[in-house]
C-alpha cells in the first residue's frame, strides 16, 4: 500500500481529517524530550477535547534508544490499548516507535528479537523533525540490544502515513540542518551507484539530489518552501536506501561519529567524498554483475545530475559543497585509531558497494579523511 504523504497548513486540518478518516479512538505518541517545544506539541495536547480522541505519550528513551525502552514501549502500547501509533521526531523515535508496531502482537515473555515478525495494520504515521534520515520511508529500525546494534528490517514497519512540518526544522541548530541534509544526500549518491540499485531507486536518487542541490542554501536560512523541499527529498532518499540499502560510505561512517564525536551525516559525507574519487578511479575492480561499462555509464549518468561534465567534476563539486558548509575532516587522536577503524566496517554493507575495497583501500581512506 502506497504511503499517505500529507501536507502541513495552517491549523493542522489534514492531521484532523486523517485521523477522523482513520476512526482513531486513543494515540500511542512516541516522542522526544524536546517535543514539548515545537509548534505542533499543542496540536497533540488539545486533540482530547476537540476530536475525543486519547493520547498515551512515550518519551523514555535516548538517542540510540535501547532493546529496554522499546520493552517498555510496547507494554504500555499494549496496556493502553491503542489503536494508532504517531512518532514525532528524529530517527530515534522512529526507531522506537516501528519497534511498537512490530513487536505489538508478539509473544511479551519471550526476545522480540527472536521471534518471527507477525504484520499487522496498525496506523502509524510518522511526524519526522529533521529532514535527513529518510527513515519514515524505510524499513529499517536501529535499537542496541546489550550493547550490541541491532538492526530489525520488515516491510510492515514502513509508517502508513507520513507529515512533513517545515517549522519543526527551525529550531535545529545550524549543525544539525547541515548534517541530516548530508545524510540525505550520501543516501542518494549512495544509492545510485550500489549494486542493488534499480530503475525505480534512480529515480528517487536522482530527485533527491536535485532537490537537495537547488533548495540547500534557502533551507539553511529557514526559508518555509525550500525546508518542505528538503523533507521530501529526504523522504526520496530514504525510498531510494529502502530498495538498495547503503553501500560503503555509510559502512565506514559509524565508527568515525562515535571516536571523533562528530554527527552521522557529517562523518558519511566526508567517506563519500574520499570513497566517489576512488571509485572512479578504480573502475577496473568493479564487482556489479552489470559490468564497468555500466558503472562507467553510472558515474557519467551522476555528475549529469549534478549538472557536471565529468565525474571528477561531480566529486569536486561534493567537495566544495562540504567546504562551503565547514564540514572540517578532524585530526587523527591517537594511531591506533585506523586499527579500530577498519575493523568497525561492516561487512555486508562492502558488498552492497559496487567497487571492491580490500581492508588496504579502507587503510587508505580513512587516512585521506582523517587530518594528520
Amino acid at each position: 500500500m502506497a504511503q499517505i504523504v500529507l501536507k502541513a497548513s495552517k491549523g493542522y486540518p489534514q492531521l484532523d481529517a486523517y485521523f477522523e478518516k482513520i476512526n482513531t479512538k486513543s494515540i500511542f505518541l512516541v516522542c522526544g524530550k524536546s517535543f514539548r517545544l515545537l509548534n505542533i506539541a499543542k496540536y497533540f495536547e488539545d486533540i482530547t477535547e476537540r476530536l475525543g480522541i486519547d493520547v498515551i505519550q512515550f518519551s523514555d528513551f535516548q538517542p540510540n534508544p535501547l532493546y529496554e525502552s522499546v520493552e517498555k514501549a510496547v507494554k504500555l502500547y499494549k496496556d493502553s490499548k491503542c489503536d494508532s501509533i504517531v512518532a514525532v521526531g528524529g530517527g530515534s523515535a522512529l526507531d522506537v516507535a516501528k519497534c511498537v508496531k512490530l513487536y505489538s502482537n508478539m509473544d511479551d515473555s519471550k526476545n522480540y528479537l527472536k521471534q518471527s515478525i507477525i504484520e499487522n495494520d496498525i496506523a502509524f504515521l510518522a511526524i519526522p523533525t529533521t529532514a535527513g534520515t529518510g527513515s519514515e520511508a524505510t524499513k529499517f529500525s536501529v535499537i542496541y540490544y546489550e550493547g550490541e546494534k541491532q538492526s530489525v528490517s520488515h516491510d510492515s514497519c514502513i509508517p502508513t502515513a507520513v507529515y512533513f512540518d517545515a517549522s519543526t526544522l527551525k529550531t535545529l541548530p545550524e549543525y544539525q540542518k547541515k548534517s541530516t541534509m548530508l545524510d540525505a544526500l550520501c543516501h542518494s549518491i549512495e544509492s545510485f551507484w550500489s549494486v542493488n540499485s534499480t530503475e525505480e531507486s534512480k529515480r528517487y536518487s536522482s530527485e533527491a539530489i536535485r532537490l537537495i542541490l537547488s533548495n540547500y542554501e534557502k533551507y539553511l536560512e529557514n526559508d518555509i518552501s525550500a525546508s518542505e523541499q528538503m523533507f521530501l527529498a529526504a523522504n526520496y532518499a530514504g525510498k531510494a536506501i529502502n530498495i538498495t540499502q547503503t553501500t560503503a560510505g555509510h559502512a565506514m561512517c559509524y565508527k568515525l561519529t562515535s571516536l571523533y564525536g562528530i554527527s552521522h551525516g557529517h562523518a558519511a559525507a566526508l567517506c563519500v567524498s574520499k570513497l566517489w574519487p576512488f571509485m572512479v578511479n578504480n573502475i577496473s575492480k568493479c564487482v556489479d554483475v552489470r559490468g564497468k561499462l555500466y558503472l562507467e555509464q553510472v558515474f557519467i549518468n551522476l555528475a549529469k545530475i549534478m549538472k557536471c561534465e565529468t565525474s571528477i567534476e561531480a566529486v569536486n563539486k561534493f567537495e566544495s559543497l562540504l567546504t562551503t558548509l565547514c564540514i572540517d575532516n578532524p585530526k587523527v587522536i591517537n594511531s591506533n585509531d585506523f586499527e579500530i577503524l577498519k575493523k568497525s566496517v561492516n561487512p555486508i554493507r562492502l558488498k552492497n558497494n559496487p567497487v571492491k575495497l580490500i581492508m588496504e583501500d579502507i587503510d587508505c581512506l580513512y587516512h585521506q579523511i582523517l587530518e594528520k
